[in-house]
């Protein structure tokens, strides 16, 4: 069996650990976004399910890997370690694919949210779900409309304040446009900021989540190129880097020509 250096061995099998430990948090991340979002009630969720059933596949497919690697280390299985050698190169090219255009077009997110969001108005007139949707936001965050409160044609309960908030300052009085009431207490603070502050974080996480993967997917490529090397050319000596000497005890040239020695 080819001999492998057991350094490289031990870290190539630690470096899969923290692999496999990588797509269980991404697995768990899964399950938690899963738990969180399935008590909303009513709004379109299949863009969430997708993209959770990404999150699985992606968690999975790198414990399957790191598994193997770790695999092909341990017995030193060439076949094993040349299969894992070329997911890495693939999966570093794919994360490195989308993520770099993702992080180029960050700055630009908040425009194009905005502008989609304007498409909503107002929200008396859009369909039930998204009305239930932005009532639940609004109770949860404690904010009315999404750029103001006249988004809302009538302002709904979700956005008037209770007395307490009112002695806080978190809240305005605005004219009521119902023929009951003239006036009502209202949150001051909008609901798009705090929806682009959570988006946003979402969304750093997810970029940060890609380079990460790609940085590993390289540096799993490197180590298991030098693994494969090392099995390739079992009896190769090592190569040893010698560093030349700048100082040395040796006296000086004219030394000794100054002091020859006795005879």
């Amino acid at each position: 069996m080819a001999q492998i250096n057991t350094c490289l061995k031990r870290t190539f099998i630690i470096f899969n650990i923290f692999f496999a430990i990588v797509g269980g948090v991404i697995i768990s991340l899964a399950l938690l976004a899963q738990f969180s979002t399935s008590i909303q009630e009513g709004g379109n969720l299949e863009g969430r399910d997708s993209g959770l059933f990404s999150l699985y596949i992606m968690g999975a497919i790198i414990m399957v890997l790191a598994i193997l690697g770790a695999y092909g280390a341990h017995k030193e299985s060439r076949v094993a370690l040349i299969v894992f050698l070329v997911c890495m190169v693939l999966g570093c090219l794919v994360m490195f694919k989308y993520a770099v255009p993702v992080a180029i077009m960050r700055p630009q997110i908040e425009g194009i949210m905005e502008n989609k969001f304007r498409m909503f108005l107002p929200l008396d007139e859009n369909s039930r779900d998204m009305k239930n949707m932005a009532d639940n936001i609004q109770k949860i965050f404690h904010c009315c409309g999404l750029f103001s409160y006249k988004d809302w044609n009538n302002i709904p309960e979700s956005c008037k304040c209770n007395m307490e908030e009112e002695e806080e300052g978190k809240c305005q009085t605005v004219g009521y446009r119902s023929l009951m009431e003239r006036s009502t207490s209202i949150y001051t603070q909008t609901c798009f900021p705090i929806i682009m502050h959570y988006f946003l974080l979402g969304f750093d996480i997810v970029l940060g989540v890609f380079f990460t993967l790609a940085i590993l997917a390289l540096l799993g490529t490197i180590l298991s190129s030098a693994m494969i090397h090392q099995m390739r050319y079992p009896n190769r000596p090592p190569i040893l880097l010698t560093v030349p000497t700048v100082l040395s005890t040796s006296p000086p040239k004219y030394e000794e020509l100054y002091n020859p020695p006795p005879y």
